[in-house]
């Protein structure tokens, strides 16, 4: 069994947040440590004797050292943007994807991003950005105004999920049309861009999404073909 200071990360690289990256060193640690005290052969006994090296007492007993630390769990909202702060910082003006006055005359380009589903026309409505569980609590008992369009950044969907069929369209910030967004969207007929970079959008904003650009391809995300489908500021 290779120590631990040998065993990589999953898929080769480095964890981009600090908490999931103190996390899986824990682990990785503790079952290295236990593979040499019983002189198993990875290899040979992961799966006769993986129970032995990790097991659900121990995931509680390093989540509680990590908190011990100092350590907290985030909504998956709350960590794209240090994962991806390209995302949430305004383009230069030079930047060939942000173009005003693409499209008619009353419209200036605003973003892009990729479409989940294509649709029979564009999508138009009023922006509304939304972070907070409170803000979703909200929208809950209130109801969601009609022809709202959603900003929101968190691709796994679950901070949206209970809303996520009043909205008349998404803007995600993260993400790929593969995530549990692009998914739940494509079950409830609701246009989605994903992988969005905007400029300049904020609530009441009237847009337009391009919602009748075709998906990305299979292998987009690897060759960077992304980001055919643009998002219009309407003026008032």
């Amino acid at each position: 069994m290779a120590t631990s200071s040998a065993i990589g990360p999953k898929w080769g690289a480095e964890e981009t947040l600090p908490l999931p990256r103190r996390y899986n060193s824990a682990v990785r640690e503790l079952v290295a440590a236990r593979a040499a005290e019983k002189d198993l052969d990875w290899t040979r006994d992961v799966f006769a004797e993986s129970g032995q090296l990790f097991g659900a007492d121990d995931a509680a007993a390093i989540e509680q050292a990590l908190l011990d630390e100092g350590y907290r769990f985030e909504f998956s909202a709350a960590s794209s943007l240090e994962s991806e702060p390209d995302k949430y910082r305004r383009p230069d003006a030079s930047d060939s994807a942000f173009v005003a006055g693409e499209g008619e005359s009353d419209e200036a380009l605003a973003g892009r991003g990729d479409n989940v589903l294509t649709t029979t026309g564009n999508t138009v409505g009023t922006v509304m950005k939304v972070s907070r569980i409170e803000h979703v609590m909200e929208l809950l008992g209130d109801g969601v105004p009609e022809n709202t369009i959603a900003v929101i950044d968190d691709s796994g969907g679950t901070l949206t999920a209970p809303i996520l069929e009043d909205f008349a369209g998404v803007i995600c910030l993260g993400g790929t049309v593969r995530s549990h967004l692009g998914i739940l969207a494509r079950e409830y007929g609701i246009p989605t861009l994903m992988n969005c970079r905007i400029d300049g959008l904020e609530d009441g904003d009237r847009v337009e999404l391009e919602s009748t650009t075709p998906p990305p391809a299979a292998d987009a995300y690897e060759t960077g073909d992304t980001g055919h489908a643009r998002i219009w500021k309407l003026q008032s």
